[in-house]
């Protein structure tokens, strides 16, 4: 994402929610729609504009939420934001404020991205509106899985997920339109079509914004939810093997940089002009731009290290008698939403549970990780090491509530399926348009 500077008026008018009546309203200060699509130009503003509403969800809400909601043992919670708390403790209402702005936020996504996707004969240039759809498509597709996995229940391998998620909307707005709630079968599969035909059209090199391999990554990401361990496993390959990123030498290295990394495939760009890091927010001190740790590190975490040597189990400071993580010490830091670790992680896992060694036997692929983190070399391998690696690897970057839901694990006490870990429909939105229904429990 690039710091372009556009007529964001337009999107003021012309980008709102088009699932929802409530959240059609007409702007007071506005353009036509005439004029703020008839340009190639415009419609590539109102695409920034749509990264730019992304950026109030990736902008580390959703991994904080993640964190805290998948929390079991792991983080403690020490803030006083009552709709954190409420996540944490597993106990939301129907109009809980994090759940309202998320459903909102996406649906201001939809609206952008639909918009531009519906203006592509603004382009004479083919190459330009191939990259112009593929990164439209690329933000609706991840937009559709994340709120798939948070309003909708775990999608099963064994198939049915007839299971309620959220209404797919692929026009533009329309302040008429009221639209019911499609299945998590239904979503996934649009999630997936999106990030497809994204990975087709998109260029190998995109700058800060996205490119092919960022789709691809987020393809092994969904496939790896499904259980669909032999896509995973292919996608995350090509990632690993084309997208010309490298593993950091040191894990310190993947969080104490003033930009992205050679490991960052896709980040959400953070200035101090434009937002702020809400991992940093949560999980640091004051002096470091944050709250002064209102997520903080259990005991328990820390437990499951195997090594004292493991960079990863020793990646903290305390303050205050809290333990805090090294990975949010920068306010305005990108927040990275797919980093190459990730991928090895899929293609060992998904490798593992086929019986395949595709580009590297499971238990050497886990232990170069290891060694990266100098944590001495796993003799053999099971699936719980694995799932354990995940943890010490991908900690507090939001994975735990996804990980233990497609692994049917225990999470805070409840089951993996159970009404209460998963987001309610906003009651304002549900009082609005009489197609929707709520979820169980609210």
């Amino acid at each position: 994402m690039k710091n372009i500077k556009y007529i964001i008026i337009v999107l003021c008018s012309f980008c709102i929610v088009a699932c929802e009546s409530e959240l059609d309203i007409e702007p007071q200060q506005s353009v036509s729609e005439d004029v703020a699509t008839a340009t190639a130009d415009n419609i590539e503003a109102i695409l920034v504009g749509a990264y730019n509403t992304g950026r109030g969800n990736y902008d580390g809400d959703i991994a904080n939420i993640s964190v805290l909601f998948g929390n079991t043992d792991q983080v403690e919670w020490n803030g006083t934001f009552s709709n954190l708390r409420d996540i944490y403790f597993k106990q939301m209402v129907n109009n809980n404020g994090s759940a309202n702005t998320i459903y909102g936020n996406y649906y201001l996504l939809f609206g952008n991205v639909n918009t531009v996707l519906a203006n592509l004969d603004k382009f004479t240039d083919p190459d330009r509106q191939d990259r112009i759809e593929g990164e439209a498509k690329f933000l609706r597709g991840l937009a559709y899985f994340d709120m798939a996995r948070l309003f909708g229940q775990q999608y099963n391998a064994a198939g049915g997920n007839t299971q309620e998620a959220v209404p797919i909307v692929l026009d533009p707005p329309n302040v008429t339109r009221q639209v019911a709630r499609n299945t998590v079968e239904e979503v996934y599969v649009q999630a997936i079509s999106d990030l497809t035909d994204a990975y087709a059209i998109l260029p190998d090199d995109n700058g800060n914004r996205a490119d092919k391999y960022a789709a691809q990554a987020l393809l092994a990401r969904v496939y790896l939810q499904q259980g669909n361990y032999s896509a995973a496993r292919d996608a995350a390959h090509d990632v690993i093997e084309n997208s010309g990123h490298s593993l950091m030498p040191t894990f310190s290295a993947v969080f104490d940089s003033d930009d992205n990394t050679a490991e960052t495939i896709f980040s959400w760009v953070i200035t101090t002009q434009e937002g702020a890091n809400a991992q940093v927010t949560h999980f640091a001190t004051q002096a470091l731009g944050g709250r002064g740790g209102d997520i903080s590190i259990t005991p328990a975490y820390l437990s499951k290290f195997d090594s004292p040597l493991d960079e990863r189990g020793n990646f903290y400071y305390t303050d205050a008698g809290l333990t805090l993580s090294l990975k949010y010490v920068r306010q305005f830091a990108n927040t990275e939403q797919v980093r190459l670790a990730e991928m090895h992680l899929i293609r060992a896992e998904s490798n593992f549970r086929e019986g395949t060694s595709l580009g590297l036997d499971p238990l050497v692929e886990i232990n170069t990780l290891r060694a990266r983190s100098s944590a001495p070399a796993l003799g053999a391998l099971t699936l719980d090491l694995i799932l354990n690696e995940r943890e010490l690897e991908l900690g507090f970057e939001g994975f735990v509530l996804h990980d233990y839901k497609r692994t049917k694990r225990n999470i805070g006490g409840l089951p993996y399926n159970d009404n209460k870990l998963i987001f309610p429909i906003p009651q304002s939105a549900i009082d609005r348009n009489p197609l929707l229904t709520q979820n169980p429990d609210y």
